[in-house]
């Protein structure tokens, strides 16, 4: 099956590594994939991307290629540009509807490129302006589309009433965000849950040992849904309490430099590290040799339109048997309840520091946890098992 696949900006810069599995499976199962970034932004900083950038299609969000394209596809088709533009202009917001009008050039762009490539189905991650894209692209191709959800995206709320009307499905990649979605669509039947999944490991590293320093990794956009402060408040009580601790946090952000700065006048420099974007294929080998003895991601809840959904970076420790640490909210308690991974409550330092005094303390908690986690994620987050469900809603 031949699927225009349109991402944000993957396989370009940091962001969205949690698509390569996925990206990967759909090509081992011999569908033809043309991706399709709406704004490519860097170089491919994910080695484990580059397999595939054959398939890529990179252009910027706005070119005279574009320019000329977009013209010739409203010239061939005026009234049913003119038609489904003026739709966008139910946007909620005038900020919305200016996202929205940024992206008509390539949306006309990407029908033409469709059309001509003769795709059959248009997948689109993030049901925002990217899925604007999709949704007038299907409209003037008459090709099915669907579009993946993930949590920021469905609080903005760009259309997603009529986006959902015309597209074939939306996947919500977890239970809270389809029961909001359910809520703004007239058609709740075309809401799905599809996980994220991510690659089974063909091994898993050595069981846990005891070892003088707990090793934590947390990998995360360096912001403040992600709920570093408050891991850095847990590292001072653990620190004042005699533990020994290394924390290796990994992505960058808007508030690097602000935690770099706090962690220095706390006194955690040699406790708490910020390194930087790290390779997705690095990553995932470093958790498989058990490089780390447990993950952790605080997240919090900032506002309506910043909740966590199921992050992948906890489902990938999982599979490799690591233990996880995080909070209650947003899709994680979907993901690590019943024992599968220990949750406290969000922004509560003391609970964090006292998790992971424990996993410290004791290594056959570390390997319990750790199984339990490995478990849950051949059950539900196998990306084997998650791209069929994509598949077949894409082929019902």
């Amino acid at each position: 099956m031949k699927i225009a696949y349109v991402t944000s900006t993957l396989p370009f810069g940091p962001p969205e590594a949690f698509l390569i599995p996925e990206v990967k499976e759909l090509r081992r199962r011999g569908h033809d994939l043309l991706i399709v970034p709406m704004w490519p932004r860097g170089p491919t900083v994910h080695r484990d991307a580059t397999e595939f950038s054959e398939s890529v299609i990179r252009q910027p969000l706005l070119s005279p290629g574009i320019g000329i394209q977009s013209m010739l596809e409203a010239l061939s088709r005026p009234v049913e540009v003119a038609r489904v533009v003026a739709t966008l202009r139910r946007s909620r917001s005038a900020p919305v509807l200016a996202k929205n009008m940024a992206v008509v050039p390539k949306a006309l762009w990407l029908a033409r490129l469709a059309r001509a490539a003769q795709a059959e189905h248009i997948h689109v991650h993030w049901a925002a302006s990217s899925a604007t894209m999709g949704y007038i692209a299907s409209a003037l191709t008459g090709i099915p589309w669907s579009m993946t959800a993930h949590r920021w995206d469905i609080a903005e709320n760009n259309l997603i009433r009529e986006k959902v009307t015309s597209a074939k499905f939306i996947r919500a990649i977890d239970k809270p965000g389809a029961e909001e979605l359910k809520a703004l669509v007239d058609d709740p039947g075309k809401v799905h849950v599809i996980h994220m999944g991510v690659p089974l490991p063909s091994r898993n590293g050595s069981s846990a040992e005891s070892s003088p320093r707990m090793r934590v990794v947390v990998a995360a956009n360096l912001v403040e849904k992600k709920g570093h402060r408050y891991l850095m408040e847990a590292a001072l009580v653990l620190k004042s309490s005699g533990v020994a601790l290394t924390i290796e946090c990994f992505g960058d952000g808007p508030l690097r430099a602000r935690l770099e700065s706090q962690c220095r006048s706390a006194g955690l420099s040699d406790t708490m590290r910020f390194l930087g974007v790290l390779g997705h294929e690095e990553l995932l080998r470093r958790m498989s040799d058990r490089c780390w003895d447990a993950a952790v991601l605080p997240s919090i809840v900032t506002d309506d339109a910043d909740k966590e959904g199921i992050p992948v970076f906890l489902i990938e420790s999982m599979a490799a048997a690591l233990p996880v640490v995080s909070t209650d909210t947003g899709g994680i308690p979907e993901l690590l309840g019943n024992g599968a991974g220990i949750l406290v409550p969000p922004k509560d330092a003391h609970a964090l520091a006292q998790a992971i005094l424990e996993l410290a303390r004791k290594p056959s908690l570390r390997e319990h946890i750790g199984n339990a986690g490995a478990q849950r994620v051949r059950e539900q987050f196998d990306v084997v098992a998650t791209t069929s469900a994509l598949l077949e809603a894409i082929t019902a």
